[in-house]
C-alpha cells in the first residue's frame, strides 16, 4: 500500500483547489512545459516538484505544478543548481507564509478600538 500524501484526490478527504487538483499526465505536462518526462522524474526526486498519484499510482500534475515548473526552468535557465532551486522555493513558500500572517496582523491591529488594552 503507497503512503498518504495532502491533497491527494485518492485518499484526501477535502476537495483541492481547481488549480491544486492533479489533471495532467507526464507526458501531456512535458508538452506543456518543454521538460522531458526523465527530468520531471528527476525533478520529483531532488524534491523540487509533488505530483499527486492516482491509485495506481500514476503522476498527475496541476496547474499549481506547471507553474512551480516554469519557475524552476527560469531557474535553471539563470544558471542555479537544482540544491538552490530547492532552497529557493522554500524560501518563497516561506515569505509568502510570512507575508500572509503579516496581513492578518494589520487587519487585527486596524480592527482594535482604539483605546482597549
Amino acid at each position: 500500500m503507497r503512503p498518504e500524501k495532502k491533497g491527494d484526490p485518492v485518499t484526501s478527504s477535502h476537495v483541492p483547489l481547481r488549480s491544486q487538483r492533479g489533471v495532467y499526465g507526464i507526458s501531456v505536462t512535458s508538452e506543456l512545459t518543454g521538460i522531458g518526462p526523465q527530468t520531471l522524474r528527476l525533478y520529483e526526486r531532488r524534491g523540487l516538484i509533488t505530483p499527486t498519484r492516482t491509485g495506481g499510482g500514476t503522476r498527475r500534475y496541476s496547474e499549481d505544478d506547471v507553474a512551480r515548473l516554469q519557475k524552476i526552468t527560469e531557474l535553471v535557465a539563470a544558471g542555479v543548481n537544482l540544491i538552490g532551486i530547492g532552497q529557493i522555493l522554500q524560501l518563497e513558500a516561506e515569505n509568502a507564509i510570512l507575508a500572509a500572517r503579516n496581513a492578518e496582523l494589520e487587519l487585527l491591529v486596524q480592527s482594535e478600538v482604539p483605546g482597549r488594552a
